[in-house]
């Protein structure tokens, strides 16, 4: 099972179908590529995947594929305060 730790500490595991922290996403220059009806699973390989950690929210983008190391994003905390 493919799984990453997460700078929190947090072991994120993604093998599972479907995982709940995996999520897909394709560009909107990508997306416009795709003219009239197309096949969801075409559509779905040529997605990108990011993990959430659900400890401390960070962002793991795996831009390259999952043979390459992701890259982390850190969530910026914003005080309410003036």
């Amino acid at each position: 099972m493919p799984k990453i730790r997460c700078k929190c500490g947090e072991l994120l595991r993604f093998g599972d179908i479907p995982c709940k922290i995996e999520y897909k996403f394709i560009s909107d220059v990508e997306y416009d590529q795709y003219q009239e009806q197309i096949d969801s699973e075409i559509l779905y390989l040529n997605m990108k995947s990011f993990l959430q950690c659900d400890e401390c929210g960070r962002l793991w983008f795996f831009w390259d594929g999952f043979n390459n190391p992701p890259k982390e994003y850190v969530l910026n905390k914003i005080s309410n305060e003036s």
